[in-house]
């Protein structure tokens, strides 16, 4: 046997062994999530991987392992031993779903869980989608979206943002959602870090852990009105931090970034490289003053909008990026693999709906925002007032309080609200989506305040 032959042979049985351990490791990775569960404890341990991570770094140093490569590999593992403890785990759209199959078997549901306007789009959207027919826009299309519509949110986003944006910068993306998808799984690979302020939405999360990418969170508090810290995020970051997550205003808090603050995050990502996914799609709702990230014409930051909220357009699917043309293409290449284009007609509806006034609807998320805040004021129920988006957070001071369990139990008195820990490591808390009219949010708070009395 060749030398070469020996040492392929030994790689194999190394290779068997480590698929051997990684069993076994998943195998206690279970166990604990079963014992985590039980007790009501977080999935997520973020000293505990700290300092696991301290000790990587320590034995990379004594055995002359790449650094990089140690910590990569831990990501792997610790993103698998997440994966097994989630599996189950309860989020808003659980709760959405579980209405949705009660609204069936008959039951009067008031929703309180999901940020979907409660008012119709534009009646322009609506003749929009006849006159596409018309027109025969019904064919394949370019990946990156129609020319007409990228020329029409060029001029669009260059007047309400504040930056010089031209056609050759947007993605047109079946919704945000998606946008965040395509950013992350093209920018990004397996063993990166990406950085997340929680509370945030969970589609962060769960579309790194699809890359294979690991996410470290800054976890802010109530009690410091949502504000993170830049020392903090700082501090986390290492050779394998790629990205930054920004979502202003915030989806649950409502919070608004003060500009200060925002621009150190901008420097700090600009020092060590970073990029910058800020997620804009509440910024029609900001009720305090707020800057897009685009008026830093930073090269790096990738700008995510959609016409679910603004435009009340949510089953319609359609969002858009703004960043550097470089990065579009490393994004349509991926999108054009997925689903070819965005559908011409739903296209050509949002071309036609930027035409539209939305400031009405502003306003009235407004006012259905006040109406919770009074509610949760009178009922005790603590919280930062949102400057933005279309949702109250609040804490619930009783002793022993679950929000999961609570969410559940409320759902059986007809009303559904999001559980706190579905945005991190937040169980005592709830998100009340004010995507309702005036007298079924009054009659869900009243409910609420009900279950929560029993």
């Amino acid at each position: 046997m060749s030398n070469i032959d020996q040492l392929r042979n030994k790689i194999d049985e190394i290779t068997i062994e480590m698929l051997r351990l990684l069993k076994e490791r998943t195998e206690v990775s279970k166990q604990i999530g079963e014992l985590k569960k039980n007790s009501g404890l977080s999935v997520f341990d973020e000293k505990r991987e700290e300092q696991l991570r301290t000790e990587v770094s320590q034995i990379c140093k004594q055995i002359g392992l790449d650094e990089s490569i140690g910590k990569k590999f831990l990501n792997f593992l610790l993103n698998e031993s997440v994966k097994v403890q989630s599996d189950g785990k309860q989020t808003h759209l659980t709760i959405f779903l579980k209405a949705k199959t009660l609204e069936q078997q008959g039951k009067k549901i008031i929703h309180m869980e999901v940020g979907e306007p409660d008012f119709m789009p534009d009646p322009i959207v609506k003749s929009a989608l006849a006159e596409a027919y018309d027109k025969g826009l019904v064919r394949y299309g370019p990946a990156q979206g129609m020319p007409k519509l990228r020329e029409a949110l060029a001029q669009y986003c260059t007047k309400k943002f504040g930056a010089n944006i031209k056609t050759e910068n947007i993605l047109v993306s079946p919704g945000g959602r998606f946008s965040v998808f395509l950013a992350i799984s093209t920018l990004l690979n397996p063993g990166d870090e990406i950085i997340v302020i929680e509370p945030a939405w969970p589609a962060y999360r769960d579309c790194a852990a699809n890359a294979g990418v690991k996410v470290r969170t800054i976890a802010t508090t109530l009690e410091n009105n949502w504000d993170p810290s830049i020392s903090e995020i700082e501090s986390t970051v290492n050779s394998n931090t790629k990205m930054i997550v920004l979502n202003y205003p915030n989806n649950p808090t409502g919070k608004v970034l003060s500009p200060k603050l925002q621009d150190q995050i901008i420097e700090l990502a600009k020092r060590h490289d970073l990029y910058v996914l800020s997620d804009e799609i509440y910024s029609e709702y900001a009720f305090s003053e707020w800057n897009s990230v685009l008026a830093s014409n930073y090269p790096k930051a990738i700008v995510i909008q959609s016409f679910s909220k603004s435009h009340a357009m949510t089953g319609l699917r359609i969002g858009y990026t703004i960043t550097d043309p470089k990065i579009i293409e490393k994004m349509v290449k991926l999108q054009a693999l997925c689903i070819t284009n965005v559908a011409e007609p739903v296209q050509y509806a949002a071309l036609k709906a930027l035409e539209s006034d939305v400031t009405q609807n502003a306003k009235m998320v407004k006012s259905k925002i006040n109406i919770l805040v009074q509610e949760a004021e009178k009922m005790g129920l603590r919280f930062v007032s949102p400057d933005g988006a279309m949702y109250l957070f609040a804490k619930i001071d009783r002793p022993g309080f679950d929000g999961l369990e609570f969410t559940n139990r409320l759902l059986d008195h007809g009303v559904a609200v999001a559980p706190g820990d579905g945005f991190g490591s937040y169980k005592g808390f709830i998100r009340i989506s004010a995507c309702q009219d005036e007298g079924s949010l009054k009659k869900g708070m009243m409910i609420l305040h009900e279950v929560l009395e029993e």
